[in-house]
């Protein structure tokens, strides 16, 4: 696919490897090609066996995939951490005062920064969280913010992930698989480390109890063995020392949460949920479903349980409201953003969606509600019958829309059947939100395998690699 201008490569400069990759490659050049092989195969089966698999929708049931590891890691420079880490911190507390006055006193609706029927029209919105109050006031306890890398070396944010953002167990466990293959490189890098992230997770966790609470108890809400994230639900709840639990083990009596146990109910004070707001409470919403905690909305409202990431919290991480967050951080922080966005157009606005029929050969078009990489058009790589199909759904229902340019997003080494390969990668690293906002150095870089490919998503091929962010 031909780019307009070459990606950024992020080991290799103009005049030569970069610094912080220069102890790497020196490596790599040593290495024969042969053990590079036999440490991914290792890696392959040592996956298997613990059973890091990911389930696979639209595929028979049951079906799961390992996520491809790729042994070659990404290595962000600390003053680059450092620039991106502010500007991540910055961006979710502009969402979260977002959320908070979009359920309350809905001052940026006020002040005309985003249209009232983007929101109040938006399936993302949830009535029956307006003046609900929530612990410290925070809604997104747990935030993916997926950062790309564009030609210059720049840095955009494509998107935010509020409502269950997933992906941080593999971000341990591509730690933990480096250190185990190739422990001489660790001996020669100063790499800050990752693996505390379930500790600082339940200090976060419990640090938004209920008012009152002492000893708060903790469970995560996983939908079942059957949810394409099970294994990281499982693996966060080992991890963290609490119960992993499915809505049939909780109940609601006197608008307390309890579960069951072997010596009867026990209270719960935080849930950590892996489930959609849509099923988290068949008397609130949707009545069929048979994965959330009937009364679990009414004791949430009460303030005798709190939720994370708060109920009603998607309605940031809509595409459709992607392009307002920098007038967020304005409005709310009186701050310029620290991180921008990717120049976006919006399809509900006339110019825009004319600008976007008349350039789509040239441009990402993604449905608002999109995920996965599903329900998008990438322009430069779709043939002329998928762009007038494309077209037809989009002139159909612009507001379903949003188009942005085809980035060249940056190029990290990656170990593919051929050798070594540039493959374009992301960067999703975790925001936490407690008594601070807080973040582990790094992430999860998410590699898209196939040569040319931008899609980057698990369910459409992608592959991990380990983050190694330099203490120094």
């Amino acid at each position: 696919m031909a780019l307009s201008r070459p990606p950024y490569d992020e080991m290799n400069g103009s005049d030569g490897v970069r610094s912080h990759y220069r102890t790497f490659a020196q490596w790599l050049k040593k290495t024969p090609a042969e053990k590079l092989q036999r440490k991914r195969a290792e890696a392959d089966a040592l996956f298997h066996r613990v059973g890091i698999t990911f389930a696979v929708y639209g595929e028979a049931s049951g079906t799961e995939r390992l996520i491809p590891f790729d042994i070659v890691p990404r290595i962000v420079p600390a003053n680059e951490w450092q620039q991106l880490a502010a500007g991540l911190k910055q961006r979710v507390r502009a969402l979260n005062a977002f959320i908070k006055d979009i359920y309350h006193d809905q001052e940026i609706l006020k002040a005309g920064k985003v249209p009232a029927d983007e929101i109040l029209k938006n399936a993302q919105f949830r009535p029956e969280m307006i003046g609900v109050n929530v612990p410290n006031d925070i809604y997104t306890h747990i935030s993916g913010v997926d950062i790309v890398r564009a030609g210059a070396g720049e840095f955009y944010v494509l998107e935010d992930n509020l409502r269950v953002p997933s992906g941080v167990s593999y971000m341990i466990e591509d730690r933990k698989m480096m250190m185990r293959l190739f422990p001489e490189l660790f001996a020669q890098y100063a790499i800050a480390p990752v693996e505390h992230y379930p500790d600082l997770l339940l200090e976060n966790l419990r640090s938004v109890a209920p008012a009152g609470v002492n000893d708060p108890v903790v469970v995560v809400l996983t939908p079942g063995s059957y949810n394409s994230a099970y294994f990281e639900h499982a693996f966060l709840a080992q991890q963290m020392g609490v119960e992993l639990v499915e809505g049939a083990d909780l109940f609601v009596k006197d608008l307390y949460v309890y579960m069951r146990t072997t010596r009867g109910p026990q209270r719960v004070d935080v849930i950590y949920r892996r489930i959609d707001d849509d099923f988290l409470d068949p008397k609130a919403f949707r009545p069929d479903s048979q994965l959330g905690v009937p009364g679990l909305l009414e004791a949430y409202r009460a303030g005798h349980v709190n939720v994370t990431n708060a109920i009603g919290t998607g309605i940031a991480d809509d595409k459709s409201i992607y392009p307002y967050v920098p007038d967020m951080v304005r409005f709310y922080l009186g701050e310029e953003p620290l991180l921008n966005n990717v120049p976006t157009y919006v399809l509900r606005r006339k110019d825009d969606l004319k600008y976007t029929l008349d350039h789509l050969s040239e441009l990402v078009v993604k449905e608002v509600h999109g995920a996965g990489g599903y329900g998008m058009l990438i322009g430069p790589a779709a043939s002329k019958a998928e762009i007038e199909a494309f077209r037809a759904r989009i002139i159909a229902d612009p507001s379903k829309y949003i188009a942005q340019p085809t980035l060249s997003l940056s190029a990290c080494p990656t170990f593919v059947e051929q050798g070594i390969a540039p493959r374009h990668i992301d960067l999703r690293p975790f925001v936490l939100s407690g008594r601070e906002v807080t973040l582990v150095p790094g992430g999860l870089t998410r590699v898209a395998l196939t040569e040319g490919s931008l899609v980057v998503n698990s369910s459409q091929g992608g592959g991990t690699k380990d983050t190694w962010v330099l203490e120094r």
